[in-house]
C-alpha cells in the first residue's frame, strides 16, 4: 500500500496564475502582460499600439521600437498589428529558476519623441519538468538496536516547476519496518524523512529495498523515483557530531579555482569503523554541486568554477557527516560571495543620428546613450561624460540614461566629421571605465562661395596665336562638398570692336581654361578685359568674380609697306628725274615706308638691291633717301632702273621692293622721246581662261618646230647643193651682195619667234608678250620696224619707234664687216665689202638677252608686264647696259633666209671652230632657237 503526502499552500496561486494571462493592462506607468513558457514563435503576449493609444500604422512612422538590456531579446514587436509577440520558445526555468514570478522587463521607445515606456511581462510556468532526485539509489545502514520511531531524512525531490506543477507529493513503497512522513521545516521545505516502524532484525532481513516516487500537481501528473537500500548492522550507539552547527564563510568572488573556502570538521566517539566519519552534500542545489567541492575525508570545501557575485550572492549547502557504521549528523554551511570591481560599465546607443548639417541649432539630440554596470555599491554607480574639447555635452536623464547634444554651431569647413568618444567609469577600487565612439558626419550646406586665388589675373599671348588654343586657366575653389563645391565657369557678356567678346574668347565650364576663338592681331587692339564669373551647383548657387586681363605681344606679321614712290593707278611706269649735271650725293628720290608692326618689327632698313648701272645709285640705310654715288657720264644711260628693299628688324625679317626708274634728262621733253608705259590690255577677250592660253602658246611652239624643221630640210638641201657648186669649181665670189640678209632680218626672225608668258595665280586672266626693240641704235630695217604687235608695246610707242628709223642716217664704217667677218659659204671668208653685219658688243648681248628672257619668262609664271607689277617690260628691262657674258654667241649659228650661206665671225676663226655650216653646229643652233 502506497503512502501518499500532499503538500498544502499552492493551488490557490495556482488558480491565480491561470486567470491572468495577458490581460493584466499598464498600471501605474507600466505595461504589464503575461505568456505561459515553451509557446510557439510569434505568440501574441499583448496590443502595444493599444496600450500606447497609437494606432497600428503609426508604430513605423514613429520609430517605436523595443529597448531591452544585457540579455536575448525574447519579444518583438509587429509594426503592422502593433501585437507584441514571442521571438522564440521561452523556458521560464532556464529564465527565473526557481522563482515564484517570473518576470521579463523592457522598454518600447518612441523614438521621434525620445519617450520610454516600461513594459513588464510575466512568463507563466506550465507542467513541463519531472520531479528527479539527484540520485537514482541511496543506501543506508541501520543498527539492529535502532529503536522504532527513529527519523532517517531522505533525498528530496526537484521539480523545476513552480506552484502547482511543482512536488506535490511523496509516496513510499509498501514495507512492514518503514513509513513515509513529510513535515514542514522551519525554512518553508517540506523534507522527506522515512519513520522506523519497528525493530529491525539483521537476522531476519539483512537489507531492506524501499521506492520513493516524488509526484507533482500538474495535468497530467509527472513522478520521479528513488531506490533505497537499508542495510541492517551490528549496533552502534554514537551518531557523528559537528563542531558547529552551522559554518559561515565570506569570499570575494574572485577568487580563483581550486580556492580552500571553507572545512567542516565531525568527530565520533565510537572505535574502529564505527568512529570513521565521511563528508558529503546532502540536498544540496545542483548548481551549488557543480561549483564547489567537498573533501569526503577531510572536510575541505573548495570551488571548482569561478565565483560571480552577479549571479549568486549566498551559497547554502547542507553537509552530512557519516560514520562507518551508517550513523549520521548534518551541518548548514553559507557562503557568502563579497562584490568586487570585476565588471565594467555597459554602454549601449539606444538612438543615434549619424549625419547633421551644418546649420543645425544648439541643443539638438545626436544620440541617447544607456550606461549599466551590474556591480553593487560604488562598484555599480556610474559617471558618463565626452571630451571637453567638441560641441557637445550629455544631459543626464535618469540613472542609466543619457543624451547627447549639440552645444554649439558646427561648420563643415572646419570638422566634417566628430569621432565622440563616450566614457563610462563607476566608482570602484580601481574604477573601470567603458569606451564607446559615436561618429558624427557633417553634413554640407551651400554657405561658401567659389574663391580665386586672386581678384585679379593676367597674361601675355603672341599675337596670330592658333584658333583653339589655351591661352590661360584660371581656378576657384569652393570649401563645400559634393555638389555644393562643383564650380562651373563662364566669362561676363562684352563686346569689343563691336563683336560680342563669345566670338573671341571661351572658356570649358568644367576646367577653367580659357581657349582663343581667332587669331589675335595685335595692329587691331593690344590688350583684353574679361571678367571672370565661378558659380558652384549649390542651392541657391553661390559665386565670385575676377578680372582677366590679356595682352598681346607683337609678332612680325607685316611686312613694311611703301608710301612712296607710289605706283600709278594708270598702268604707267613712275619717273624720277635726274640732270646730268647732277654732282655725287644728288637726291634723286626718297623711299618712305612705314610697318604696321611696333618695336623692333618696325625698325626699317633700306637697301639698293639691283640697279641698271651698279655704282651710280646709292641708297640711305635707314632714310631711304636715293643719291647719285658719282657724277653722270654721257655713257651712262638714259633711262636707269632701281630696285630698292625695305627690311624690318623683325625675327624672321620681312621685305618689300619697289622698282625706281630714274630718267637721266635736264628736262621732261627730253625724256618722252624714249620713255613709254606699258599698259595690259583692259580688252575682257584677252583676259580669257588660262587654259585657252596654254593651247595658244602650244599651237604656237608646233608651228615653230614646223618651222624649224622646214628650216633644217632647207639648209640641209642648200648645204647639199653648195657642195655640189664646190665640187664643179663654183663659188660665190660672184654673188651680189643683195644676197645676204642683214642683221635686222635675223633680228625679226629672233623677235618673231621669242615670246613671254606671264600666268598670274591669283586671276584668271594671262598675257602672251612678243617684245619688240625700243633702242634707236640697233640696226632695224624700214621693213621690220613696221610690223605691229598689239600684244606688246602700245601703239604710241611703236609710232614713235618708226619715226626714229626712218630718220637714221647711214651706217658708218664702224657697222660694215671686214673680210674675216663676211658671211660666205663654209671656209670661205670673201664677200662684200659694203655688206653690213652688226658685229659690235652691244648688239650681239641684245640679241642673246632678249632670247634669254624669253625663255626665262615663259618659264616664271609670276612675272607680269607693266608698271602695277613693278615691270617695265623686256625693252625697259633690258637696257643697252645689260650685258650677259655666260650666253653663247648666237651669231655662229644663225641662219640667213634667202641664202646658202651661215654667219661666222673672226672669233669662231680664232678658237678654232669650225664654221656655220659644220654639221655640229646645226643640232645646237636648233636647240638655241627653240629656248
Amino acid at each position: 500500500m502506497a503512502i501518499w503526502v500532499k503538500l498544502p499552500g499552492y493551488s490557490g496561486l495556482v488558480l491565480l496564475f491561470l486567470f491572468l494571462g495577458p490581460l493584466l493592462k499598464a498600471r501605474a506607468g507600466k505595461i504589464r502582460c503575461s505568456v505561459p513558457e515553451e509557446t510557439d514563435e510569434g505568440f501574441f503576449v499583448g496590443n502595444i499600439a493599444k496600450d500606447l493609444g497609437l494606432q497600428p500604422q503609426e508604430l513605423a512612422e514613429r520609430g517605436v521600437r523595443i529597448v531591452s538590456r544585457g540579455r536575448t531579446q525574447l519579444f518583438a514587436l509587429n509594426t503592422g498589428s502593433g501585437s507584441l509577440v514571442t521571438v522564440g520558445r521561452i523556458d521560464r526555468e532556464e529564465l527565473c529558476a526557481q522563482s515564484l514570478r517570473c518576470l521579463v522587463s523592457f522598454n518600447i521607445l518612441i523614438e521621434d519623441k525620445m519617450k520610454l515606456f516600461p513594459v513588464e511581462v510575466e512568463v507563466i510556468d506550465i507542467n513541463d519538468n519531472t520531479p528527479q532526485f539527484q540520485l537514482e539509489e541511496v543506501e543506508f545502514k541501520m543498527n539492529e538496536l535502532t529503536a522504532p520511531g527513529t527519523r532517517i531524512p531522505l533525498p528530496f525531490g526537484q521539480d523545476l516547476d513552480v506552484g502547482i506543477n511543482s512536488l506535490q507529493s511523496y509516496q513510499l513503497s509498501s514495507n512492514p519496518h518503514f513509513s513515509l512522513d513529510v513535515q514542514q521545516g522551519a525554512d518553508g521545505s517540506q523534507p522527506p524523512e522515512m519513520v522506523l516502524q519497528s525493530p529491525l532484525d539483521r537476522e531476519e532481513e539483512a537489507v531492506h529495498h524501499l521506492l520513493l516516487t516524488a509526484s507533482d500537481g500538474g495535468s497530467p501528473v509527472l513522478s520521479g523515483t528513488l531506490r533505497i537500500r537499508v542495510q541492517v548492522v551490528d549496533a552502534n550507539d554514537n551518531p557523528p557530531a559537528f563542531t558547529q552547527a552551522q559554518y559561515h564563510a565570506s569570499v570575494p568572488e574572485n577568487v580563483p579555482p581550486g580556492t580552500r573556502l571553507l572545512t567542516v570538521k565531525a568527530t565520533d566517539p565510537d572505535e574502529g569503523a564505527n568512529g570513521e566519519v565521511t563528508y558529503s552534500f546532502h540536498n544540496t542545489d545542483q548548481r551549488v554541486a557543480q561549483i564547489f567541492q567537498l573533501d569526503s575525508y577531510t572536510g575541505e570545501i573548495s570551488n571548482k568554477e569561478p565565483l560571480d557575485f552577479e549571479e549568486y550572492k549566498m551559497y547554502p549547502m547542507e553537509i552530512q557527516a557519516q560514520d562507518g557504521a551508517g550513523l549520521m549528523s548534518r551541518t548548514k554551511v553559507l557562503i557568502k560571495v563579497l562584490d568586487v570591481n570585476d565588471n565594467a560599465p555597459e554602454v549601449t546607443i539606444t538612438s543615434v543620428t549619424t549625419a547633421v548639417p551644418e546649420n543645425f541649432p544648439p541643443a539638438t539630440i545626436i544620440a541617447l546613450i544607456s550606461v549599466h554596470d551590474q556591480d553593487s555599491g560604488d562598484n555599480g554607480h556610474t559617471t558618463c561624460s565626452i571630451p571637453g574639447n567638441l560641441p557637445f555635452k550629455l544631459e543626464r536623464l535618469d540613472d542609466s540614461y543619457y543624451r547627447l547634444v549639440t552645444e554649439g554651431t558646427l561648420d563643415r569647413e572646419l570638422t566634417s566629421r566628430y569621432n565622440i568618444t563616450v566614457t563610462a567609469t563607476d566608482q570602484g577600487t580601481p574604477p573601470l571605465s567603458t569606451e564607446m565612439s559615436i561618429s558624427l558626419q557633417v553634413t554640407d550646406i551651400n554657405d561658401n562661395p567659389p574663391a580665386f586665388s586672386q581678384d585679379s589675373y593676367s597674361t601675355y599671348i603672341a599675337e596670330n596665336n592658333p584658333r583653339g588654343a589655351a591661352i590661360f586657366s584660371v581656378t576657384a575653389h569652393d570649401t563645400d562638398s559634393d555638389e555644393n563645391a562643383q564650380v562651373t565657369y563662364s566669362l561676363a557678356e562684352d563686346t569689343i570692336q563691336g563683336a560680342p567678346l563669345s566670338s573671341y574668347v571661351s572658356i570649358n565650364a568644367d576646367t577653367g581654361v580659357l581657349y582663343a576663338l581667332r587669331s589675335f592681331d595685335y595692329e587691331q587692339f593690344r590688350d583684353l578685359q574679361l571678367r571672370v564669373t565661378a558659380h558652384d551647383s549649390g542651392d541657391p548657387p553661390l559665386s565670385s568674380n575676377a578680372s582677366l586681363s590679356i595682352f598681346l605681344l607683337d609678332q612680325n606679321d607685316n611686312a613694311p609697306q611703301i608710301l612712296y614712290p607710289t605706283l600709278p593707278t594708270d598702268g604707267s611706269t613712275g619717273v624720277e628725274l635726274a640732270p646730268r649735271s647732277a654732282e655725287p650725293g644728288y637726291l634723286v628720290t626718297k623711299v618712305v615706308a612705314v610697318d604696321k608692326d611696333s618695336g623692333q618689327n618696325a625698325w626699317l632698313s633700306y637697301r639698293l638691291l639691283k640697279a641698271s648701272e651698279p655704282g651710280l645709285f646709292a641708297v640711305g640705310l635707314h632714310t631711304g633717301e636715293g643719291r647719285t654715288a658719282r657724277a653722270l657720264l654721257d655713257r651712262d644711260a638714259l633711262k636707269q632702273s632701281l630696285v630698292v628693299a625695305v627690311q624690318d628688324h623683325g625675327q624672321p625679317p620681312l621685305s618689300a621692293t619697289v622698282m625706281l626708274t630714274v630718267a637721266v634728262a635736264d628736262s621732261i621733253p627730253d625724256v618722252l622721246a624714249d620713255l613709254g608705259n606699258l599698259e595690259p590690255s583692259v580688252d575682257p577677250d584677252d583676259s580669257s581662261l588660262t587654259l585657252y592660253l596654254v593651247v595658244a602658246v602650244a599651237a604656237v611652239s608646233c608651228v615653230f618646230l614646223a618651222f624649224v624643221i622646214v628650216l633644217l630640210a632647207l639648209r640641209l638641201r642648200r648645204w647639199h647643193m653648195s657642195r655640189l657648186l664646190q665640187a664643179s669649181g663654183g663659188g660665190l665670189e660672184g654673188l651680189p651682195a643683195s644676197h645676204f640678209v642683214g642683221v635686222d632680218g635675223v633680228q625679226a626672225f629672233l623677235q618673231t619667234y621669242s615670246h613671254e608668258v606671264s600666268l598670274t595665280a591669283g586671276s584668271r586672266k594671262s598675257h602672251l608678250i612678243f617684245p619688240q626693240p625700243n633702242y634707236a641704235d640697233t640696226l632695224i630695217s624700214q621693213e621690220s620696224c613696221e610690223k605691229k604687235d598689239f600684244l606688246s608695246a602700245p601703239q604710241s610707242l611703236l609710232e614713235d619707234k618708226k619715226e626714229i628709223f626712218s630718220q637714221q642716217a647711214p651706217p658708218n664704217t664702224d657697222w660694215r664687216f671686214s673680210q674675216a667677218q663676211r658671211p660666205g659659204t663654209s671656209g670661205s671668208q670673201n664677200g662684200d665689202e659694203t655688206g653690213t653685219w652688226p658685229n659690235n658688243q652691244f648688239d650681239t648681248e641684245m640679241l642673246q638677252a632678249m632670247i634669254l628672257a624669253s625663255a626665262s619668262e615663259a618659264a616664271d609664271g609670276s612675272s607680269t608686264l607693266g608698271a602695277g607689277a613693278g615691270t617695265m617690260g623686256l625693252s625697259a628691262r633690258y637696257g643697252p647696259q645689260f650685258t650677259l657674258q655666260h650666253v653663247p654667241d648666237y651669231r655662229q649659228n644663225v641662219y640667213i633666209p634667202g641664202s646658202n650661206a651661215t654667219l661666222t665671225n673672226a672669233a669662231g676663226k680664232r678658237d678654232g671652230k669650225t664654221p656655220a655650216g659644220g654639221n655640229g653646229n646645226k643640232k645646237k643652233s636648233g636647240k638655241k632657237e627653240k629656248k
